[in-house]
């Protein structure tokens, strides 16, 4: 120790030190000059436009909201897989084919339209009823409105939402729409009933979302709110669906259990299950991508949490519901009784805490089957359910956030949270104010939709000849595969076979001559039909 300071006190070793520090201070100096060097250059008249530009993209674009946006537009897109599996393995085997086409063609159809018109009557600067700019993208700004997402971005992912609405439809649908019919409702859904009901609830200025117009005195001013699509894409779907399968009447051989028989069965229930997880994958798209923010990451984990307990909920009610009936464990209302539950909790999703999205699902599990035996009774074919599980569980979603919202959560926005307007529902002292906005919204929903759907399925169905929304006789006997697409989905043993329509008498061939193994399917009392093995 003493040797060092010694060293301390020899001049020498003082000058070094005093090099040392000079250096180190030369050094912090030199940096804080480049610093303030390169602030000047970037701010002087030579370099001062790309200094605005960058600036300005940085204010109304946000990278990491951006990102997640399309992230979960691929998720929600990814649904699609959902649905064409679901579909086909819950409907019959002679009808696969038709429904796969006709989701992948309503998909390149919806996109295109909404490219056209659909978006900018949903999302385009307008009035209360509907929007009118945006046509074919046009004019559009860097990010769309406040949501400092980028502008094709967001497109991307309402896109996604567009093209559920009108596979959603399509469900109760199965078996006996022809192909051609099929185009000219979809036209009606992707082009006008679902961007313009959009509008209303979510689009800018639209009356439901913002100011809910004549009802406006019964409400005390409070909006109707619907975070991720309740009643936007499901409740709209359901009953397109449930207009569609009115208008179309039930699938030849089909007898109701009020009539001695029952569902057919689906053909392949293992593609139908691992179709509806695929969509309960997609549905963490749907719903944490409806914040359409990044920063938001609590209400993003919220929405997630919320989104699964009230599947869980849903899928176990609805087999626990069902079980005293039947004795048996059913595989297939599990699966609608989840899905009956990601419904309903996609309007209330951001403002319920876990314990209400467990009830909320709950009661969807219970709303599903209890729906199915409502169809059956007034004698409505509906192969796949979509109406209990997207229009009757969203209306029950709906209307609960006006119970169930905990008055704790805001709004999401761009750069996290406003907690000036929390919402608040009856069950945690927020009285009926919700309640009454999201009964109205439900409601209008049923009559303009289900309403306008009805007339405009009449009206296809009353077109002659093949562009009729309902297929031949001849053609649904045959089978809508080999009949509309001339294949099946699964080839048989010994060539394509023989026609239901010569299996069943009438005398008219698809023109093959193999005659493959069949089995009687029994559709009802004392009723079969040949279905292959």
């Amino acid at each position: 120790m003493r040797q060092k300071l010694r060293r301390l006190k020899e001049r020498d070793t003082q000058k070094l030190w005093i090099i040392l520090l000079g250096g180190k201070m030369l050094g912090i100096l030199g940096v804080l000059a480049a610093m303030k060097g390169f602030g000047w250059l970037f701010q002087n008249a030579a370099w001062a436009q790309g200094a605005d530009v960058a600036h300005k993209a940085n204010d109304f674009v946000s990278p990491v909201n951006t990102i997640w946006v399309l992230v979960t537009a691929f998720l929600v897109f990814f649904m699609q897989a959902g649905f064409m599996a679901l579909e086909a393995g819950f409907a019959r085997s002679r009808e696969t084919v038709n429904i796969l086409l006709e989701c992948v063609f309503d998909t390149c159809l919806c996109g295109l339209l909404f490219w056209a018109f659909g978006f900018a009557f949903m999302f385009g600067t307008g009035n209360s009823v509907i929007g009118h700019s945006f046509f074919f993208l046009n004019n559009a700004p860097a990010a769309y409105g406040s949501t400092k997402v980028a502008f094709l971005a967001f497109f991307l992912f309402q896109f996604a939402f567009a093209d559920t609405a009108s596979t959603v439809t399509s469900g109760a649908m199965v078996g006996r729409t022809s192909f051609k019919g099929d185009i000219l409702y979809s036209i009606g859904v992707s082009g006008f009933i679902y961007p313009i009901f959009g509008h209303w609830a979510w689009g800018p200025g639209g009356w439901l979302g913002n100011t809910m117009g004549w009802f406006h005195s019964l409400t005390g001013g409070t909006v109707f709110r619907d975070f991720a699509g309740s009643t936007v894409v499901h409740t709209v779907g359901g009953f397109i669906a449930l207009a569609g399968a009115i208008a179309l009447g039930p699938r030849l051989g089909r007898v109701f259990k009020r009539d001695g028989g029952g569902p057919l069965p689906p053909h392949d229930l293992t593609m139908g299950a691992i179709g509806g997880v695929i969509l309960w994958f997609g549905w963490y798209g749907f719903n944490p991508g409806s914040t359409l923010s990044a920063m938001d990451w609590q209400g993003i984990g919220r929405v997630a949490a919320n989104t699964t307990l009230a599947a869980c909920a849903g899928g176990m009610l609805a087999v626990l519901w069902v079980y005293p009936r039947t004795k048996k464990w059913d595989l297939g209302i599990s699966v609608n009784g989840f899905l009956g539950g990601l419904v309903a909790i996609t309007c209330p999703c951001y403002w319920v805490s876990p314990l209400g999205a467990i009830v909320i699902g709950a009661v969807a599990g219970i709303v599903v089957p209890l729906g199915i035996d409502f169809l059956e009774h007034m004698r409505i074919d509906d192969p796949i359910g979509a109406v209990p599980v997207h229009g009757f569980a969203g209306i029950w979603g709906t209307i609960s956030l006006g119970l169930f919202a905990t008055g704790q959560y805001g709004l999401a926005t761009a750069d996290g949270v406003d907690k000036s307007t929390l919402v608040k529902g009856l069950f945690y002292g927020g009285g009926t104010a919700q309640l009454r906005s999201q009964l109205l919204g439900s409601l209008t929903c049923v009559v303009v939709v289900f309403g306008v759907s009805l007339l405009i399925m009449y009206a296809i169905r009353s077109i002659r000849g093949s562009w009729n929304l309902r297929l031949e006789r001849d053609g649904e006997l045959e089978g809508m595969d080999l009949f509309e697409h001339g294949t099946p989905a699964y080839h048989m043993e010994f060539g394509q076979g023989v026609s239901y329509t010569t299996l069943l008498g009438s005398g008219k061939t698809s023109g093959s001559t193999d005659v493959p193994k069949k089995r009687p399917l029994t559709v009802g009392a004392g009723s079969t039909m040949e279905e292959d093995l």
